[in-house]
């Protein structure tokens, strides 16, 4: 019997234990963490040995294939013993695709790809579909490989879960953009982290319909990564696209959507629509009827949420912006004067891409973190008004002391939350809480 060994005991590495225990496999779980109660006893009641808050590494290294989880850096001395040993790892992800005959769409980016999953899944479930939906959210991918209840999945792929892909073969495939992120997992070279992003389309054929952002420059840069056949583009500079987006409408070969009517707005969000559209029609739903579900689609939280209005003042979380790029979608997202909350835990951000937007946009900026001096002197000189805090609720009502009506109060932050708070969600819930009660008394 051959001995599967999963590193991690989350929801995917969890799940990815249960697969691999239906299939036949003496199966091993490590966390160095401490596993949930929950988990604990799913793996006990399947007879899964697990391990919590260690690692046995010579438990690990009799293993013929690992599963690790995508939150394991490749620096991790385990990690290394691994590869040094020439032992299989992969993610759940490439585990879990081998035991299914579900169509799957697959989305990465390095912004927008939860926006545009969530809306994906939405379009194919509302036109009737068996559809589930996983990869960096929701449940597990494996747990519903075992369940085998879809004929497709949506999954949201980061650049973790792909760098252990190496047979995974979606039938969609979309690339929403590329900027820098997690450099420091990748060497703080770009172009690992790019050649990461194109694992995506590393098995594609000329089956595979293959959708992204043909304006992104990264992407221009490495086209002959993308197979020619079946290629699907979205710009807003090339009318020949397969959707072009002009003039808030998005023109497809069949006909145009109007942006105006759109349940989430901002050129962000055209490219995410645009794939997500592209997406559903290439597993043959019509645009007519992707225009009827698309009305009923509603984001997921900390994504450019409204939260709260005061005497015509708007407030808006936007919390999972963590990086600068995500922080230029949400600010030309905006026609209204901006006060704009950033800050936490810098992750080698270079701003000047925001300058002239802030200029234009930003009439105060709120540094909300434990070390604000980058953000006071990037901005200084071309912010008027600046304040620092590590209270929330201060920033908050320093916005609310500055703004005017029909200004709009922005928490989006291009930094980590860690320096505050437990996460980008728990940043996002306490903002909301704090506007709550600041603007309403409950």
């Amino acid at each position: 019997m051959s001995k599967i060994v999963v590193l991690g005991g989350g929801e995917s590495g969890v799940g990815a234990a249960l697969l691999a225990k239906s299939k036949g496999f003496d199966v091993f779980l490590s966390d160095q963490g401490l596993l949930k109660d929950a988990f604990q006893q799913t793996l006990a009641e399947h007879s899964i040995r697990f391990e919590s808050g260690q690692h046995s590494l010579d438990e690990i290294l009799s293993a013929s294939e690992i599963i690790i989880s995508p939150g394991i850096p490749e620096k991790n001395e385990v990690v290394k013993a691994i590869k040094a040993k020439g032992i299989s790892l992969i993610s759940e992800i490439e585990f879990a695709a081998r035991y299914t005959d579900a169509k799957i769409i697959a989305i990465t980016g390095s912004n927008g790809k939860t926006t545009t999953t969530l809306l994906t899944y939405h379009l194919l479930k509302e036109a009737g579909f068996h559809v589930g939906l996983g990869g960096n959210i929701g449940q597990s991918f494996a747990k519903q490989v075992l369940d085998n209840t879809y004929d497709y999945f949506v999954l949201e792929i980061s650049s973790f879960q792909l760098d252990r892909c190496f047979s995974f073969k979606p039938d969609v495939a979309v690339l929403l953009n590329i900027t820098p992120d997690h450099l420091d997992r990748y060497e703080y070279k770009f172009e690992n982290y790019i050649f990461s992003k194109f694992r995506i389309f590393q098995n594609a054929s000329e089956k595979t319909t293959c959708i992204y952002w043909g304006d992104d420059e990264v992407i221009q840069q490495y086209l002959g990564r993308i197979p020619t056949a079946q290629q699907k583009t979205i710009s807003f500079t090339q009318p020949e696209a397969s959707a072009f987006i002009k003039d808030q409408h998005i023109e497809f070969k069949d006909g145009t959507f109007d942006l105006t009517k759109a349940p989430i707005q901002g050129p962000h969000n055209a490219i995410n629509m645009s794939a997500a559209m592209l997406a559903a029609e290439a597993v043959g739903i019509s645009l007519s009827d992707i225009k009827s579900y698309i009305a009923t689609f509603q984001n997921a939280p900390h994504r450019l949420e409204p939260c709260g209005n005061w005497h015509g003042i708007s407030f808006v979380n936007d919390s999972k912006a963590t990086n600068v790029d995500a922080v230029f979608y949400a600010l030309n997202s905006f026609k209204q004067p901006i006060i704009l909350i950033m800050g936490g835990v810098d992750k080698g951000n270079e701003y000047e891409v925001l300058d002239s937007l802030v200029d234009e946009k930003v009439k105060a900026l709120i540094c909300l973190g434990k070390d604000n001096s980058k953000l006071e002197s990037h901005f200084g000189p071309i912010c008027p008004q600046i304040y620092s805090t590590e209270v929330l609720e201060d920033a908050i009502k320093k916005g609310m002391e500055w703004a005017n009506s029909g200004d709009v109060i922005l928490l989006s932050p291009a930094c980590a939350s860690f320096d505050l708070f437990k996460n980008y969600e728990d940043r996002g819930d306490q903002f909301k809480e704090a506007v709550k009660r600041l603007c309403h008394g409950n």
